[in-house]
């Protein structure tokens, strides 16, 4: 490490402390002989400054270091600067075209089809998929809206279009009345089973009718600007919603990259997506921050989208749950074949634990 030069010494008491206190400002380069630590064989245990610990700490907070003993690594909790999606547990009966709700950790899918159109309902702990009490109408391409405990789904086909809508309280299913315009492959957003909103989907012809529920009956409202159906939509109620993408090969030709906005009165066309798509694309979040997944992963901040990291399984006509643009979930699902995958998505600025390595 070098000497300190002469004019320093008498500073320096027994036991090798060093005493400052007749000094002012700081000391200049030249009283260092050798300022590097190239000869420094050792490095001192963590101390009090640096926690150590056997397991990583369940809560920490963005920007907190500690060393795992048992890792023998200095670990600390940045943010990503990029979305990922990681595996989580299979749905225990793979299916597509299914209605869905709830949030990444606390999910609802419900119905779909296999071979045959379903009324399968299983819920998500952010482990693993559970069965619970059946829909009273097995159907495919429906939507939902709501909680965990606390939803609703409408629309669907069986050999024909449906109207039919269901509350669910937590525990079972209730029919309850029937949306005004029978359809499938629609979207649906929502807080409750006395709050959601419906638009998009085949009659047919494609339409662009919106409905708004209020736990007793469905009114209808402005349409969307442009008819579509296999959309992605998102919102935190009926007063506020996103319609991303959709089909309608008659109108304009295939896949679509609109964007609209519900304020609870209209729809108003806003950025549009970077890749135009369809195909049943899953839709989370709000007015302010949304992600749409398929193949590709776009990210809304209330004004534009971003294109970001891809699902490991690339689908359509997949469940979706999830509260904003950095906490969604993706299940079942058409690759093709038919699959079961569960993938957990976390966003860019989102906490996320570091190990820190040397080369």
């Amino acid at each position: 490490m070098g000497s300190i030069k002469q004019n320093l010494a008498n500073n320096i008491l027994s036991g090798g402390k060093f005493d400052a206190t007749d000094l002012d400002g700081t000391i200049p380069n030249t009283n260092i002989n050798d300022n590097s630590i190239d000869n420094v064989t050792s490095f001192p245990a963590a101390g009090s400054g640096i926690p150590s610990v056997a397991s990583d700490p369940p809560s920490p907070s963005a920007g907190d270091v500690w060393y795992n003993t048992t890792s023998n690594a200095f670990k600390y909790l940045g943010v990503t600067t990029t979305g990922s999606w990681a595996t989580g547990g299979n749905m225990n009966s793979a299916r597509y075209l299914i209605g869905s709700m709830g949030t990444q950790d606390a999910a609802l899918g419900v119905g779909g089809y296999i071979t045959t159109v379903q009324s399968l309902t299983e819920s998500y702990d952010g482990t693993t998929w559970t069965e619970v009490n059946d829909l009273t109408t097995a159907r495919q391409g429906l939507a939902g809206g709501g909680t965990q405990t606390s939803g609703v789904v409408f629309g669907g086909y069986i050999t024909t279009v449906q109207s039919l809508t269901e509350s669910w309280n937590g525990t079972s299913w209730t029919e309850v009345a029937d949306l005004n315009s029978t359809r499938y492959t629609l979207e649906g957003t929502g807080s409750s089973n006395t709050n959601a909103i419906a638009f998009g989907g085949i009659i047919p012809p494609t339409t662009g009718a919106t409905e708004k529920w209020n736990g007793t009956s469905w009114t209808e409202v402005a349409d969307l600007n442009t008819a579509r159906y296999a959309l992605a939509g998102a919102g935190a109620d009926n007063t506020s919603a996103i319609a991303a993408g959709g089909s309608n090969p008659a109108t304009f030709g295939g896949d679509g990259a609109f964007t609209e906005i519900w304020n609870d009165t209209s729809w108003t066309e806003v950025a549009d997506l970077n890749v135009g798509r369809g195909g049943g694309l899953g839709g989370v979040g709000t007015v302010t921050s949304a992600l749409v997944f398929s193949a590709t992963t776009e990210s809304w901040n209330g004004t534009s989208w971003t294109v970001d990291t891809a699902l490991n399984t690339g689908r359509g006509e997949l469940g979706d749950a999830g509260s904003n643009n950095t906490s969604a979930l993706a299940f079942g699902g058409e690759v093709p074949p038919v699959t079961a995958a569960t993938e957990e998505w976390t966003g860019a600025g989102s906490p996320v634990t570091k190990t820190v390595t040397t080369a």
